[in-house]
């Protein structure tokens, strides 16, 4: 008699286990179909040590995440984003928070700076100025008949290339993220930046060195359509004068 009652209890033991895990499965299949933040903290209330307690906080911390970054994108200030790398510093979406921040420094570059390169010509910008003056001086007229053919020669590329320039970034951890920055943006844009050469143009400053990823020898109209294209869909870029 003891024997079967004791089978009796662990019989009905079973049967409220099965129908309390069939229970939480179903509830779950709800909630995951309902996809929000309440569904997912109604179910931890319900279940706060469940089969599916821990998918359940992994996915209401991905939702909070998104719902926080795209406040971000939306207000689009370097405070906004560092306010996003503060609360999540090791997100889906920390990388994407990082090179936002680094391209606002974009606000700090002049409007008429140099395309790429011309950190580094500016001290050799005189040489080449002192060293016109000597072949002007000089008594070579016979070779001038040879000259302007190969100037025009020369002057047709850069008429047709243009000498402006784009700025698509600067960061402050190095090269290799203004390189990924390109790969990113080329990927995501091949048509738009076809046939362009990036440069990562370095720049020291007093708070270190800066290294800005910049495309040359544009005409001013594909830069500035380049640009516009870029900053409706929230990238950096900055137009380069001559």
């Amino acid at each position: 008699m003891v024997i079967h009652k004791v089978f009796l209890v662990l019989s009905l033991a079973a049967m409220l286990a099965t129908a309390g895990c069939s229970r939480q499965q179903s509830d779950w299949e709800k909630t995951r179909t309902a996809n929000t933040t309440d569904a997912y903290e109604l179910f931890l209330k319900k279940y706060p040590s469940g089969e599916f307690t821990a998918q359940a906080q992994a996915r209401v911390k991905e939702l909070y995440e998104e719902r926080d970054w795209q406040k971000a994108r939306d207000t689009d200030t370097v405070e906004a984003y560092q306010a996003f790398l503060k609360q999540y510093p090791e997100g889906k979406w920390t990388e994407e928070a990082r090179i936002r921040v680094e391209n606002f420094t974009l606000a700090a570059v002049p409007s008429n700076a140099a395309p790429a390169g011309a950190d580094t010509t500016p001290s050799q910008a005189a040489p080449p100025a002192a060293m016109a003056m000597k072949p002007a001086a000089a008594p070579k007229p016979a070779a001038a008949p040879k000259t302007p053919a190969a100037s025009s020669a020369h002057a047709a590329p850069q008429k047709s290339h243009g000498s402006y320039g784009i700025q698509l970034g600067a960061f402050k951890s190095g090269a290799d993220a203004a390189n990924q920055r390109w790969a990113k943006l080329e990927k995501e844009y091949p048509q738009l930046l076809s046939g362009l050469s990036p440069k990562v143009s370095p720049k020291k400053g007093a708070s270190g060195t800066l290294y800005r990823l910049q495309v040359a020898s544009l005409s001013e109209s594909r830069a500035s359509s380049i640009c516009k294209a870029l900053k409706a869909h929230s990238q950096a870029c900055v137009l380069l004068h001559p």
